[in-house]
C-alpha cells in the first residue's frame, strides 16, 4: 500500500514572522559592535581630539581674516545676525564631523564584514539582513551621543562657547537630525553591497556637505544655483536650525520651518536607504557576488 507523504511544514521566516528574533539579532550586532569600539582605546581618543582639531583650523583662520582689531567681525554679524563666530563655526562643523562619522562607520559597516570574513557566513542565515545595519548604528549613534557631549563640554571650556536657548528644542533638533543622517549610512552601506567599496561615495558627499551647506559660513553668500542645491541638502537645516536654537536663542516657531524639512528629509532617507538595501540584496543574490571581495 502507497504511503501518502505530508509535505514538510514551510519553516517560518525569521525576516517576515518574528520580531522577536529581529531584536535578539540586532541586539547581537549590536553588542558585538560596542564591543569592539571599547577593545580600541585610541578610537576613544579620536572623540576627545577631533572635537578641538577640526574646528580650530577655522577659527584660527576666522581669527586672522578679522585682524587684529577684530574689524572684519562687523560683516560677520551683519551677514548672519550672530555675534558668537566661534559658535557659529562649531556648530556646523560637528554637524559636518557627524554626518562624516556615520558614513564612515555605518556606511562602511557591510565592507568591515567583508574584511573579516564573515559576511557571507551572516546572509546566509535566515536573519532579517537589515537587522545588521540597525544593530551597527545604534552602537554607532551611542558613540556620537558621546561625541556631542564631550564636544558640547570642550567648546565651552576651550573655545569660550556659550550655548543658550531652550535645551528641549536643541535636543529636538538633534533628534529630527537622526533619521537623515543614518539613512544616508544605510544608503551608502547598502552600494557596498554591489560596489564592495564606498570611499569614493563618502568623499563626495562630505565634500558637496562641507561647500554647499556653509558649516563655516552663511549660504546665503553662496551664488544662486550653489543656494538652491543647499535647499535640497538636509544638512544644511541641521545647521542653521542647530544655530537658531543654540546661539541665536529662537523659539520653535522661529525654526519650523527647518523642523518640518528636516522631518521630510528624514522619511526620505530612512525610505531610499531601505529601498536600496533590499534592491542591492537581491542584486547581489542573482548574480553570485556576495561572497566576492
Amino acid at each position: 500500500m502507497a504511503v501518502q507523504l505530508e509535505p514538510y511544514a514551510p519553516v517560518p521566516s525569521l525576516a517576515r514572522d518574528d520580531f522577536p528574533a529581529k531584536l535578539r539579532a540586532q541586539w547581537a550586532v549590536f553588542t558585538r559592535a560596542w564591543t569592539i569600539f571599547r577593545r580600541y582605546p585610541t578610537w576613544v581618543a579620536a572623540v576627545l581630539i577631533w572635537p578641538v582639531i577640526f574646528p580650530a583650523v577655522y577659527i584660527l583662520g576666522a581669527r586672522a581674516l578679522a585682524g587684529p582689531d577684530g574689524r572684519g567681525l562687523a560683516a560677520f554679524v551683519q551677514a548672519t545676525g550672530i555675534q558668537d563666530y566661534i559658535g557659529y563655526i562649531v556648530v556646523g562643523t560637528t554637524v559636518w564631523m557627524w554626518q562624516n562619522i556615520v558614513l564612515w562607520e555605518v556606511g562602511t559597516s557591510l565592507r568591515e564584514e567583508q574584511l573579516r570574513g564573515t559576511l557571507e557566513s551572516n546572509w546566509l542565515t535566515p536573519t532579517w539582513r537589515f537587522s545588521f545595519l540597525l544593530g551597527s548604528s545604534a552602537s554607532q549613534l551611542i558613540e556620537m551621543i558621546l561625541f556631542l557631549g564631550i564636544s558640547y563640554i570642550e567648546f565651552s571650556l576651550l573655545f569660550g562657547v556659550q550655548f543658550q536657548g531652550n535645551p528641549l528644542l536643541a535636543l529636538l533638533v538633534i533628534l529630527l537630525c537622526i533619521p537623515s543622517i543614518y539613512g544616508m549610512g544605510f544608503t551608502f552601506a547598502s552600494l557596498v553591497i554591489t560596489a564592495k567599496e564606498a570611499s569614493a561615495f563618502v568623499f563626495l558627499v562630505r565634500g558637496v556637505v562641507m561647500i554647499f551647506c556653509g558649516i563655516t559660513f552663511p549660504v546665503l553668500l553662496l551664488p544662486e544655483w550653489m543656494q538652491l542645491v543647499a535647499g535640497w541638502l538636509p544638512q544644511t537645516y541641521m545647521i542653521e536650525a542647530m544655530r537658531m536654537v543654540t546661539l541665536g536663542g529662537a523659539d520653535l516657531r522661529a525654526v519650523a520651518p527647518d523642523l518640518a524639512a528636516l522631518a521630510g528629509f528624514g522619511v526620505f532617507w530612512l525610505a531610499v536607504g531601505f529601498l536600496v538595501f533590499g534592491w542591492m540584496d537581491r542584486r547581489a543574490r542573482q548574480a553570485g557576488t556576495i561572497g566576492q571581495y
